[in-house]
């Protein structure tokens, strides 16, 4: 032993077993949703790597630009995830065939994603010389990774749901049987 006392923690309320099996059973209804957001939460890391590594050392005067290489570079990584794991009870389709809705639905999502930072940009003028770099700043982070991220997420949610990943429809069995 170390010496160290394990506190233990108080036994739960039937309340409080009620209300975790219920957020348990809702998680579980609601996988689909819960590894989506998951896989954006990874894809919207990559996205911020990408854009700030290139906005800030490589093409600094293009932040569109920056975003929308971050954006596709994400995208690909997505579709594996949501391919293997978001909606992995699913996907009937022949995998070009999905790749091609994937890459359509994509592409919308990029130009969803990099309009809000476009329009803050150059329909608003947020940027230096008109406002200062702090500003700039702030107005690109809020319009494009914050807006346009949460825009585009949800236009890809349900986008995959309904064209690219989409559940398979029932088949009804309509043989007769016999001595109907």
């Amino acid at each position: 032993m170390s010496g160290r006392r394990r506190l233990a923690s108080p036994p739960l309320s039937s309340r409080q077993e009620s209300v975790i099996a219920t957020f348990s059973q809702l998680l579980y209804k609601h996988r689909s949703v819960v590894r989506f957001g998951i896989t954006g939460g990874v894809g919207f890391v990559i996205t911020m790597v990408i854009n700030y590594g290139l906005k800030l050392f490589v093409i600094p005067n293009q932040p569109v630009t920056a975003l929308a290489i971050g954006i596709i570079v994400a995208t690909i990584v997505s579709y594996w995830m949501n391919k293997k794991w978001s909606f992995d009870d699913r996907g009937e389709r022949h995998t070009a065939h999905e790749m091609l809705l994937f890459v359509i639905v994509s592409i919308i999502g990029v130009g969803i994603n990099s309009a809000p930072l476009y329009l803050s940009r150059y329909g608003l003028h947020l940027e230096t010389p008109f406002v200062s770099r702090t500003t700039q700043e702030v107005a690109d982070f809020i319009s494009g990774p914050l807006i346009g991220t949460l825009l585009a997420m949800v236009f890809r949610y349900w986008a995959m749901n309904t064209w690219v990943f989409p559940r398979a429809i029932p088949v009804r069995d309509t043989t007769p049987t016999p001595g109907a």
